[in-house]
Order: structure tokens, then C-alpha cells, then sequence
């Protein structure tokens, strides 16, 4: 099942990330390397760290009535219960 999260603010937009991050069992530090970008700005990206791009942003999406959707996809989800019951974990669905 997907996880789908309306994004109304940074702090959001850094959960849905976070977790995104978690549910593949990727660390901060692992992304950080992935994407050649310092750990500290995954964190502060974790963390809805305030700037003018998240500001200018935010006050867009609300102006024009956009809204903003995240989600989990469903498809790494699968993946990962998958790999749980190969592995013999108990209390996986799927």
C-alpha cells in the first residue's frame, strides 16, 4: 500500500522525504553520497529548513491554487515486503 501525503509546507515536504528515505533503508548519509551532496543538507531538507526557494514556493502553490501531492511508490513497497518474507520476517502483509 502507498503512503500520499498533501505537501502544505517544508517541514512536510522533509517528512515525506524522510520516510521515502526510511522505507528504503538508506541512510543520511548513504543519499547524501548518492545525490554527491552533504549530509547537512539532507538534514536540513529532513527538517523543512526555511529558505527563500522553500518561501517562494509554498506562496506559489497557495496563489495559484496548485496543490502539492508526495508518495511513497508503491512499487519499492512491494519490493521491500517482498524481500522480508524471502528473508523469513514474520508479520509482513503482501
Amino acid at each position: 500500500m502507498a503512503v500520499r501525503i498533501e505537501i502544505t509546507s517544508p517541514e512536510l515536504l522533509g517528512f515525506a522525504l524522510q520516510q521515502g528515505r526510511l522505507v528504503r533503508g538508506t541512510s543520511q548519509r548513504q543519499l547524501a553520497d548518492q545525490l554527491g551532496i552533504g549530509q547537512k543538507w539532507v538534514w536540513e531538507m529532513e527538517n523543512g529548513k526555511p529558505g527563500l526557494l522553500m518561501e517562494r514556493l509554498f506562496a506559489m502553490l497557495e496563489a495559484t491554487g496548485v496543490r502539492l501531492w508526495a508518495e511513497i511508490d508503491e512499487s519499492v513497497l512491494d519490493d521491500d515486503v517482498s524481500t522480508a518474507h524471502e528473508d523469513g520476517m514474520e508479520g509482513c502483509d503482501g
